[in-house]
């Protein structure tokens, strides 16, 4: 067992425990798997927070992964400042034993379903007590990014993800790119974080907040990273609290608290039923599950993030922005957040990484007479919201085009008809539109910095000088503050 941050750090070593092959029982992506316990380890009293990469290794020399997080210990944090694993996300996108909560992933690799018909396979119900597939939890370090690093050339054929071919030879699905932590974004930020840096990082889980609303007491900052796409009611109330109570949310994550979701069983079952929020269960309204900027909760997620996915979208992927500029287009160029990065009005940064793309999140705009865009209130987002870059994404790709759709649709009405109460042609077109925005606010007491994009971390590893000072700014104002 290894502490994985800006290196690796062994805590524990076993040889010879005794074990005992188990059957995946149907319904495990529900139910899971019912496997009685194997080993039961302790954690050191000097290991650190942080993830921990749990290794098995068979006589044959085959691996399989699993993890843990270690919480510093209640009211005595190592750090004013940590990191919230986006753990729901993980959970939602993990097909173990069949289906998870997009697709029946397992008829969709075989071919016994095309797209359309093995979306209808989702699961609202997703059991914890399963492993997870190896290219969602334990990725090989050279696992392409979800974004096309290329333009799209005149007239070629739209293509998803940065070496499709890998995939292809892998047998990835479609959906092990877009969760977990190894080789991924999270990864990636505390790599620059506790090594360049030399910041110290406490670690959290999305499910810590849900089950204990004083999770982020005794911290400054509070940081999301990559894809934080799932909160449940819980752990809303906790950031929120958090923020308006003076804390700072450092959002470097793109569709942030998209979905609702709730935890059910001791932590054990997540409950996430997508577009079927509506009729899937008879609850309560408040213990529902759809997307949190649904009328019956009240509360759109841009009233805590400041930015929607609703008013941002896709970017570089498939016909999404196809051939985008991949890069943020500076406008409020005397931000606090630019200072000391010699950026200027109309100047754009992050083209050649490239750092906007995948999935991203925005809010409906106008410009004023100064020449420069202001947030148009709507759905939560802020009247205090400063816009300080931006770049156009599309919410799904355009019909008739001529070309494959490789995004799994939407339900543009549905989007519509909360963002705009127009569930027809005219209101779909206007979320097809959106942008990637980088932005900031003030809530109550406390203060939150988005930046708008999933891709953010890529920056970092790249040593991308203008997303590192940027970044460095955001922490050092809020960890001073």
């Amino acid at each position: 067992m290894q502490r994985v941050g800006a290196a690796r750090r062994r805590v524990l070593g076993l040889e010879g425990v005794a074990s005992q092959e188990r059957p995946t029982p149907a319904g495990a992506d529900r139910d899971g798997c019912g496997w009685p316990a194997t080993l039961k380890i302790e954690a050191g009293a000097d290991w650190a927070s942080g993830y921990y990469d749990i290794a098995l290794t068979d006589t044959a020399g085959e691996e399989a992964h699993h993890f843990i997080c270690v919480k510093a210990p209640a009211g005595a944090p190592g750090s004013r400042m940590v990191l919230i694993l986006t753990t729901n996300t993980w959970a939602a996108y993990n097909h173990f034993g069949g289906a998870n909560a997009y697709c029946d992933v397992a008829a969709l690799m075989s071919r016994r379903a095309p797209l359309l018909q093995a979306m209808e396979g989702g699961i609202g119900r997703l059991s914890t007590q399963r492993p997870f597939p190896p290219l969602l939890l334990a990725p090989p370090a050279d696992m392409p990014r979800l974004v096309n690093l290329s333009k799209r050339g005149f007239q070629e054929r739209p293509w998803a993800g940065a070496d499709p071919a890998w995939s292809r030879g892998r047998g990835a699905s479609p959906y092990d790119g877009a969760a977990g932590f190894l080789h991924k974004w999270e990864h990636a930020f505390v790599a620059w974080a506790e090594g360049e840096e030399g910041l110290t990082l406490d670690y959290l889980t999305d499910q810590d907040l849900d089950a204990d609303p004083a999770a982020l007491d005794g911290y400054g900052v509070a940081v999301l990273v990559g894809h934080s796409e799932y909160w449940s009611g819980p752990q809303r109330d906790a950031i929120e609290a958090f923020v308006d109570a003076g804390g700072r949310l450092a959002i470097f994550s793109g569709n942030t608290a998209f979905w609702k979701v709730r935890w059910e069983d001791g932590g054990q079952t997540l409950v996430c039923h997508k577009w079927r929020g509506e009729t899937a269960e008879e609850v309560a309204p408040a213990d529902a599950t759809h997307l949190w900027s649904h009328p019956m909760f009240g509360r759109p997620e841009a009233e805590v993030t400041g930015l929607s996915f609703i008013f941002g979208g896709y970017h570089r992927l498939g016909l999404c922005a196809a051939r985008g500029q991949g890069g943020y287009t500076v406008y409020r160029d005397r931000h606090w957040a630019l200072e000391g990065t010699d950026l200027f009005y109309g100047d754009v940064f992050g083209d050649a990484l490239p750092l906007i793309g995948y999935e991203n999140d925005g809010c409906p705009l106008a410009f004023g007479e100064d020449g420069l865009p202001a947030p148009a209130p709507r759905l939560g987002v802020p009247a205090g919201l400063e816009v300080v870059a931006l770049a156009p994404c599309a919410f799904a790709e355009p019909e008739g085009a001529g070309y494959r759709s490789l995004i799994p649709p939407e339900k543009l009405d549905v989007v519509a008809a909360i963002a705009y109460g127009d569930p027809g042609p005219a209101g779909q077109a206007r979320v097809m539109r959106g942008h990637a925005v980088m932005a900031s606010f003030r809530r109550g007491a406390g203060e939150v910095f988005n930046a708008g994009t999933t891709e953010w971390a890529h920056g970092l590893a790249a040593g991308d000088p203008f997303v590192t000072r940027i970044t460095r700014n955001v922490l050092t104002r809020f960890l001073g503050g």
